[in-house]
């Protein structure tokens, strides 16, 4: 169970995706092509595909249920007609077909289903896995807990930044910004997910040169502030760069999800003896259009299981186009157990745009702290200087948790009345 309260569900023998699907065909027959194209079928009859194959390995519509009616037109190729058919459609195929394997799970899900011309819109909304999978995938190493005890946040949220700009400064550039926010107090810093090892700032240099003044000041004030130093790249890069940030004292990496992709995650995963900051950029092209990709629910199991420590959920009143409510759905998400026996509990990272003014109501959305807050312009955007941001942030969500509203803390602590008129 995690802080949250929320119960890990019972792993199924088979595994099974719900799908939301828009169809101009009957829906009965669109999901029987679906279900064949992803398993024992194809578009013709085959004198092999016989009965007792089918029944070993061909995908089942478990259910199928009509919801309602949507305008078109739908996803450009689509077979048209008078009208689209939404519906409800769960598939489950039998562990057998791909095994444990997170990259065929994929392309099992995923795949060529969203290509077929009786599809017209399909998302991804629910997935439920055999317990195979934990067993092979041991998910997050680190997680909340390894992430707090490295971190020394025992209570409340780690709070934390980007540094900016994303690109352009020097290493030595990069290491004065993280030395204002260490001497802020700050908990947690991340690189921008554009931020690598160009030649204008090498990843080498510039670990050193920040990891230098971090150990120098948690030698002077015993606190040591955790970056997620960005080391997305080919395998062997990613290792050789992990290995490098391990031996300059560094207490956390990171890596952009859809740019490594499953195998680079997995591999990068049980290589790593530091947490791994997932950065999810590039999901609005799997998750924007309402009638195609993912939901956020699946997509993130799939993360947990190759070993994302951290996962981005955006965050509320942000600045990208995701309303509060998908925002609280994906923390939820993320901090839900997989597994009775693998809970595989990751830290939910929120972001973009956000100001003491947002902790109040994510604390009462999710009800815990096991989070990473991350304000940019929240710390630096402030007008008595970065430790005044890292302050007023974290006065801010002592007082959520506390149930004391910010209007009354904001006549107490100068630096949360300075705070709230960020952004406005």
């Amino acid at each position: 169970m995690t802080a949250s309260g929320r119960q890990a569900p019972s792993p199924p023998e088979r595994v099974v995706a719900r799908y939301v699907l828009d169809t101009a065909e009957a829906p009965e027959r669109a999901a029987e092509i679906i279900a064949g194209e992803q398993s024992s079928g194809t578009f013709v009859a085959l004198a092999r595909e016989t009965k007792g194959l089918k029944e070993r390995s061909g995908a089942q519509v478990e259910t199928l249920e009509i919801v309602g009616e949507v305008e078109g037109p739908g996803l450009p190729g689509a077979k048209t007609g008078p009208v689209l058919r939404r519906c409800v459609l769960e598939l489950s195929w039998p562990l057998a077909n791909m095994g444990p394997s997170l990259p065929n799970l994929v392309a099992t899900i995923a795949g060529n289903l969203f290509e077929l011309n009786c599809v017209a819109g399909l998302r991804l909304v629910d997935l439920a896995l055999p317990a195979a999978f934990a067993e092979r995938y041991p998910g997050p190493r680190h997680g909340i807990d390894g992430t707090r005890r490295l971190s020394g946040v025992t209570d409340g949220p780690l709070i934390g930044t980007i540094v900016k700009p994303s690109v352009g400064l020097s290493p030595d550039e990069t290491a004065h910004e993280v030395a204002q926010l260490v001497a802020g107090g700050i908990d947690f810093v991340k690189d921008d997910e554009l931020q690598a090892d160009g030649p204008h700032c090498p990843f080498e240099d510039r670990v050193r040169a920040v990891m230098r003044v971090v150990n120098e000041a948690a030698d002077r004030t015993g606190k040591k502030a955790m970056i997620a130093f960005n080391l997305t790249g080919e395998l062997d890069e990613m290792r050789r760069r992990h290995d490098f940030v391990v031996a300059q004292g560094g207490t956390c990496v990171m890596a952009s999800l859809h740019s490594v992709g499953f195998v680079g995650m997995v591999e990068l995963a049980r290589h790593s003896a530091l947490p791994i900051h997932a950065h999810r950029n590039g999901w609005g092209y799997l998750s924007r259009h309402p009638a195609l990709g993912f939901d956020y629910a699946p997509w993130q199991m799939l993360w947990r299981l190759a070993g994302a420590d951290h996962l981005h959920v955006n965050g509320l009143a942000n600045k990208f186009c995701e309303d509060d409510a998908s925002v609280i759905a994906s923390a939820q998400a993320v901090l839900t157990p997989m597994f009775p026996q693998a809970p595989m509990a990751a830290m939910p990272v929120f972001s973009s745009g956000q100001t003491v003014r947002q902790a109040a109501p994510t604390y009462a959305a999710i009800g815990t702290t096991d989070l990473i807050f991350a304000a940019g312009g929240g710390i630096f955007g402030h007008p008595g200087g970065v430790k005044a941001g890292v302050v007023a942030l974290r006065k801010a969500w002592q007082a959520a948790v506390e149930g004391v509203s910010l209007d009354d803390l904001a006549r107490q602590e100068p630096d949360v009345a300075a705070a709230m008129g960020i952004g406005r």
